[in-house]
């Protein structure tokens, strides 16, 4: 493996851990995510993780059915620490020593973020996954994660989604959406496209932060994306 970058934030969506499941984390998929990151860390690429929730608790939802939505907004952060913490087992059951570092303050569990500590276990060779998002509602998983790569001065945001890329359109709902190779950030914006969050498309550009976004599903794509491989769309 010959990687083109030292040090990435991974974004993985809470979705992309059930496999075909309805509901909760494939063991199937937490093994393979768990194997192709061991893969690159032993390749010598610092990892930092973020995962969101929205296979167990999607705040946003919820508080449009009427929920409030910080409460909403506080269990799907929660859920992002339960995924987390089973990436961390799969990690480790690959023998990869990795760290939980949360925004929400659940010491029995995991360590608070802090900054210094968090630079600490890269420079450790220890993968990072952050959970808990900013610990304040009304903040996506993505704004979180480019928070994360600005603070932790990643090279790229690897954004792992349900398509191959950004599309003009939702290709699952539009055949005829076009799918971009390379998009602007303004372009991402302007055209509202739902690939991320915009003020996180917005943080990104404001610290120059490329984010690639790939399918997760196709085979070994975590592996060829950090080669410069694969099918993605990169926005800069």
């Amino acid at each position: 493996m010959k990687p083109v970058y030292k040090r990435v934030l991974l974004k993985l969506s809470g979705e992309g851990l059930m496999g075909g499941l309805d509901f909760g984390m494939s063991p199937e998929v937490l093994h393979s995510l768990a194997a192709q990151i061991k893969k690159i860390r032993v390749a010598g690429v610092d990892i930092c993780i973020v995962v969101g929730g929205g296979n167990i608790f999607r705040g946003a939802k919820e508080a449009a059915k009427g929920m409030n939505r910080t409460v909403a907004d506080q269990v799907g952060m929660l859920a992002t620490l339960m995924n987390a913490l089973c990436l961390q087992n799969a990690l480790e059951n690959q023998g990869v020593d990795a760290r939980v570092l949360s925004g929400l303050s659940v010491p029995q569990v995991c360590e608070n973020y802090m900054y210094r500590r968090a630079l600490r276990h890269l420079q450790k060779g220890r993968v990072i996954i952050f959970a808990g998002g900013t610990g304040n509602p009304y903040f996506t998983t993505d704004t979180g994660a480019v928070l994360r790569a600005s603070e932790m001065q990643c090279e790229v945001v690897l954004k792992a989604t349900q398509v191959d890329g950004v599309y003009s359109a939702d290709p699952k709902k539009d055949s005829s959406a076009e799918r971009f190779a390379e998009i602007s950030y303004d372009k991402v914006i302007k055209d509202q496209l739902k690939v991320m969050d915009l003020t996180a498309v917005s943080l990104a550009k404001e610290n120059n932060i490329p984010i690639l976004v790939f399918s997760q599903h196709t085979q070994n794509a975590l592996e060829n994306i950090i080669q410069g491989k694969g099918i993605f769309t990169i926005i800069k």
